[in-house]
């Protein structure tokens, strides 16, 4: 059985992420996991704040000469800017006259975050944080629920895309569907072997003209003092028929995927296949018929994403996500101050126009942690050459007639 989980605040010390029940034998290097952390940094609209994050990491445990102990894993990724939130995120106690001087810049911007925050920002967890936890300072809301935590996410997602890889030989790939107006109507799907040039984008888009299209309306939007929502998609190739169950609501695969997706940050929607598009289809035109080819049985269209029944059937998974335009708008939001009730302008701390390439990389992280879990669950094994064994075992028991 696979767990994991995160602990930390944006600017703390440090973000701590936990994996367990990866099997022995796992080829991994920390490179491999910094450069994941590195593809999340990237992406058109991303501001100055991923210029100087420098995502420190470290392996401290599960790891030994380039392979998994079988132990949990755990990783520390430091805040290259804590010394300048040092005082402000204290665990302990400190001295009013430490919030009192500036971080370093010497300017009112730098001073600020040593105040308390009473003007919740609209789109974000602050106000229902602050009434849910009985906190008067929105700071002790916003550190959590800040998006700075997909960083450990990503983090734990190259792990577990590793394992995917190595056990079962599952590829993931994503592309940007959308971005803001400008949509890539394209029939295309990017496979595994698109990856690099979906990285070389600066919107992880392969049609030259629609990423032009989505710079410029990012552009737009950042000149304006807004942002920008979007749509990406990702695909998960290689995945063997039968992850998930149809047996118990919790096991299905669809409803893990549709669960991990959602509790990214600022995603508000998630479809798999076709999705809402197959919901306005007659029947005859909404399900994929299965035919023999020469290379096995297999289902003329995709329009499930790959999953049937809450099960892989071994078509690509497809997985598309919407992610809500950045609630921080340079162009201040109406709200009120907590402490007088009056009417008031939320602050903003960020300038990132859009997050919606860096949230593919994030999305992928999501489906690999996903899709590790049900390769666990299924295969199961100590070591790694347990579990493709078991992967071996399986797929040779099923009869010629239904593979």
């Amino acid at each position: 059985m696979i767990r994991w989980s995160t602990a930390g605040e944006s600017h703390g010390a440090a973000l701590v992420a936990l994996i367990e029940g990866i099997p022995a034998g796992l080829s991994l290097s920390s490179d491999t996991i910094r450069d994941q952390l590195a593809r999340r940094r990237l992406g058109y609209g991303r501001g100055a704040r991923q210029k100087f994050e420098q995502d420190k990491l470290h392996v401290l445990t599960g790891l030994r000469h380039g392979s998994t102990l079988g132990s949990p894993i755990a990783l520390v990724i430091e805040n290259s800017e804590w010394p300048k939130w040092e005082a402000v995120m204290s665990v302990d106690p400190v001295p009013p006259e430490a919030l009192l001087r500036d971080a370093g810049r010497g300017d009112n911007q730098e001073l600020a975050r040593n105040k308390r925050l009473t003007a919740p920002r609209p789109g974000h967890a602050d106000l229902t944080g602050m009434n849910k936890y009985d906190h008067s300072d929105a700071r002790n809301v916003l550190e959590r629920a800040s998006a700075r935590e997909t960083a450990a996410r990503v983090a734990l997602g190259a792990i577990a895309r590793e394992y995917a890889s190595q056990s079962a030989g599952i590829t993931i790939v994503s592309r940007v569907v959308a971005l803001g107006g400008v949509s890539d109507t394209s029939k295309t799907v990017p496979g595994p072997a698109d990856a690099a040039a979906l990285d070389a984008s600066p919107v992880r888009c392969l049609d030259e003209a629609v990423a032009q299209a989505m710079m410029e309306e990012v552009d737009r939007a950042k000149n304006a003092g807004d942002t920008l929502g979007g749509v990406v998609e990702v695909l998960a190739y290689g995945v063997p028929q039968g992850l998930g169950s149809y047996a118990t609501p919790y096991g299905r695969l669809d409803a893990e995927l549709a669960r991990a997706m959602m509790s990214i940050q600022a995603v508000k929607g998630v479809e798999i296949g076709d999705g809402f598009t197959t919901a306005g289809r007659p029947g005859s035109q909404a399900h994929d018929e299965i035919v023999r080819t020469a290379a096995g049985v297999r289902r003329l269209t995709n329009r499930a994403g790959g999953i049937e029944g809450g099960m892989s059937n071994g078509e690509t998974i497809r997985v598309r996500v919407a992610f809500k335009p950045i609630s921080t708008v340079p162009r201040a939001l109406r709200t009120i101050d907590t402490e007088t009730g009056e009417a008031t302008t939320a602050l903003h701390q960020r300038s990132d126009a859009s997050a919606v390439v860096p949230g593919a990389v994030i999305c992928e992280a999501m489906m690999a942690l996903v899709l590790a879990e049900a390769i666990q669950d299924k295969f199961g094994g100590d070591t790694l050459g347990d579990t493709r064994a078991a992967v071996r075992a399986y797929l040779d028991r099923i009869p010629e007639e239904r593979r």
